[in-house]
């Protein structure tokens, strides 16, 4: 007589077996999705250059994430579908109709925990290991479905430009600069990162993004020489000023015609001195009568209001420059940048023996107000203070509360906007030169 029962036959071991080989296909494949996308690679990088092939080879399979996605999201989904269907199987010949119910239960449950949770945590814990590990086989697995990942990409950026819908190849690369500035600000807010070492990071990275404009001295602060002064008002003032460069202009001051060096200045000066004394010249009357300052002058460097920071620092290195006079889109001259302005963006103010001794542009008060020169740019404010007051409509504090206010506030008159409170102490025309802050709330 035929034994009925079929639970000790080859063909229900061997379907276990199938069933438990299906489920470490699954953990592999979910586990190395979350090592290759959790995976820095920055770390990776640094290991490659120490010789890691595993490292190297994760580098190149994660240059084109959708590829690597796909392929590991396909062949996940192929090893559950089919362990699914086995078990599905395997308990309806064993219970019946009732075994469908069971099945699910039981591969919902092998599936999540061996699966799925059990490899994604520990592929989380090491992700740089496991994902030098797993780079070769899955390197393997993407030569394999290529046609068919190639395939179903087309399909899903076609039906996501039906709702219009474009993927960009560049996001990524955009991305990492996005990254490392929010892991800066998120290292600073758990005390990782001091606050120093953020805003010099952060400056270094926001040169890109801002202008030129943003950060120049403003024309109507800029020390000039007027080229019909005597040889002797111009050596003069060169030596009053704590400037080390000055722009040269005849006529107008709109009409820059030269930059003089004082350290070239009083070279040529000598050099001219010591040759009429030579030529046998009296000590009376004026030695320099016939000296020309525009022989020793630079010609100017104009750069344009809207250059970006970073590709002005370059241009200076290249140029072997540190002074540029800036023009608007009409030619009109509307101030003076210098490769100390654009350092000061990430390191902060530099102060040397030479510079004017004034009172600093921010100081607090013993109430807790904050008192700010008006030219005071914002960002520096916000980097000074740890506020964030908007810098999308002015570049200075005084800028700001002049678009608040929607005109030119008189002395005394106070605003509130931003959650913070802005009292204006000082006025020169129609600049403000002084602000009391106090942050509300």
């Amino acid at each position: 007589m035929d034994d009925p029962s079929p639970l000790l036959d080859a063909a229900f071991w061997i379907t276990i077996g199938a069933i438990a080989g299906l489920l470490i296909l699954s953990a592999f494949f979910s586990g190395s999705e979350t090592a290759l996308t959790a995976a820095s690679r920055g770390k990776l990088r640094a290991q490659a250059d120490k010789g890691s092939k595993g490292a190297e080879r994760a580098l190149a399979i994660t240059d084109d994430n959708e590829r690597l996605i796909g392929s590991v999201l396909l062949g996940n989904n192929l090893v559950n579908i089919l362990a699914a269907s086995l078990a599905t199987a395997l308990f309806t010949k064993v219970l019946g109709e009732s075994g469908v119910a069971l099945a699910t239960l039981v591969m919902t449950f092998l599936v999540l925990i061996f699966s799925e949770v059990l490899p994604k945590t520990y592929a989380i814990t090491n992700a740089e290991a496991a994902a030098a590990r797993v780079a070769a086989p899955i390197r393997i697995v993407i030569l394999v479905f290529s046609p068919i990942v190639t395939a179903v990409r087309a399909l899903v950026r076609g039906i996501l430009r039906i709702f219009g819908v474009r993927t960009d190849p560049s996001t990524n690369i955009l991305a990492v600069r996005e990254e490392i500035m929010g892991a800066i600000q998120l290292g600073h807010s758990e005390g990782v990162v001091e606050k120093e070492d953020r805003d010099r990071l952060l400056g270094a990275l926001d040169l890109s993004d801002r202008a030129v404009e943003e950060i120049m001295k403003h024309r109507s602060e800029i020390e000039m020489i007027n080229a019909d002064s005597t040889p002797r008002e111009i050596l003069e003032q060169c030596l009053q000023s704590p400037h080390t460069r000055l722009p040269i202009y005849r006529g107008e001051k709109e009409n820059v015609v030269g930059v003089i060096h004082a350290k070239d200045l009083l070279r040529a000066m000598y050099a001219h001195q010591t040759a009429g004394a030579a030529a046998g010249a009296s000590g009376e009357g004026d030695a320099f009568v016939d000296f020309n300052v525009m022989d020793v002058a630079m010609k100017p460097y104009f750069v344009p209001e809207t250059t970006p920071l970073d590709e002005q620092m370059r241009q200076f290195l290249r140029r072997h420059t540190h002074f540029a006079l800036v023009v608007d889109e009409y030619g009109s001259l509307e101030g003076l940048i210098t490769l100390e302005d654009i350092l000061e963006e990430i390191v902060g103010e530099i102060t040397d023996e030479f510079d004017v001794d004034a009172d600093h542009p921010l100081r607090q008060t013993e109430g807790g107000d904050i008192l700010i020169d008006g030219a005071m740019t914002i960002r520096d404010v916000n980097r000074a203070m740890d506020w964030a007051l908007p810098d999308e409509e002015a570049n200075t504090v005084a800028g700001l509360v002049i678009h608040e206010a929607q005109s030119i506030p008189a002395v005394g008159q106070i605003f509130s906007f931003h959650g913070f409170r802005f009292e204006v102490l000082a006025k020169k025309d129609n600049r403000i030169t002084r602000l009391k802050i106090r942050r509300l709330g």
